[in-house]
């Protein structure tokens, strides 16, 4: 039986990561585990998101999979922790489970020249302070301003963004943060969504800022644990094969795929119910 990595996001946009770590580590197999019907999970509380999280993490423990990373900030942010203190050591302590917000915020401080760090994120990851609260644990002289963009998701999922009314929204949001802290030099997108924004994102940024996706911080971070995990890393199935999961339509899902990943695949929908 195939043990793939497990990659679970709430909807499409944990899709940006996977491309990443696929393209880093072609030769392991890969699940993905998308949460559409439920999504978004920005706005919901953290019990919630737990909840929910921790269903699709015992799903894909069911589908053997060894290692799980949550390719969702606000899944990383509310639910990460508990799953990996309290559920973990009782009912899989072999397994492991995985988040974005480490790789990104354990490096930023070394990105940053002025020390202002600008966190672009869904309502419910800026509420959590999880990214500001983990910067300032590896760096704590920077000063990390947070800011959500609400509407950023759904411009995304509706493919509107390069309409007029989707540039005003990004341009919007990054008027607002930059008024917070005009001495932001770094913006870490805190949402798989956002990449997609790139090019648009780009044209509003002022001169000199750099612009921090996490996939592939993602992907090189996960490629340095397996090396030093050696054992987990030898139970992965290693077929270069990928499926696709969701909790929506799948004829929906794949009509999003060739925006959030490039390619035209299928997946198959199933119930976490």
């Amino acid at each position: 039986m195939n043990s793939p990595i497990g990659i679970f996001d709430s909807g499409y946009g944990g899709l940006t990561v996977l491309k990443s770590i696929k393209k880093a580590l072609p030769q392991y197999d890969y699940l993905y585990l998308g949460d559409n019907a439920r999504a978004p999970y920005g706005t919901r509380s953290f019990d919630v998101v737990y909840q929910y999280t921790l269903q699709a993490v015992n799903y894909l423990f069911q589908q053997n999979c060894r290692l799980i990373i949550l390719a969702c900030n606000t899944a990383s942010a509310k639910a990460l922790r508990t799953i990996q203190q309290q559920n973990l050591p009782q009912l899989f302590p072999d397994r492991r489970v995985l988040g974005v917000l480490r790789p990104t915020t354990e490096e930023v401080g070394n990105i940053t020249k002025s020390g202002h760090v600008g966190v672009l994120g869904t309502t419910g990851t800026v509420k959590s302070d999880s990214y500001k609260i983990e910067i300032n644990k590896f760096f704590p002289d920077v000063k990390v301003t947070q800011h959500s963009c609400p509407m950023w998701v759904p411009l995304v999922e509706n493919n509107c963004f390069n309409e007029a009314g989707g540039q005003y929204f990004v341009q919007k949001y990054l008027d607002e943060i930059f008024e917070k802290d005009h001495q932001i030099d770094t913006l870490i997108l805190a949402c798989t969504h956002y990449p997609i924004l790139k090019e648009s994102i780009l044209k509003y940024l002022p001169n000199g800022v750099q612009l921090v996706e996490q996939g592939d911080l993602v992907a090189n971070k996960l490629e340095d644990y397996l090396k030093r995990h050696v054992e987990l890393a030898k139970n992965i199935s290693s077929n270069c094969e990928l499926n696709l999961l969701t909790t929506e339509n799948s004829q929906k899902f794949d009509h999003h795929l060739s925006l959030f990943y490039g390619e035209h695949l299928k997946s198959q929908s199933i119930d976490l119910d």
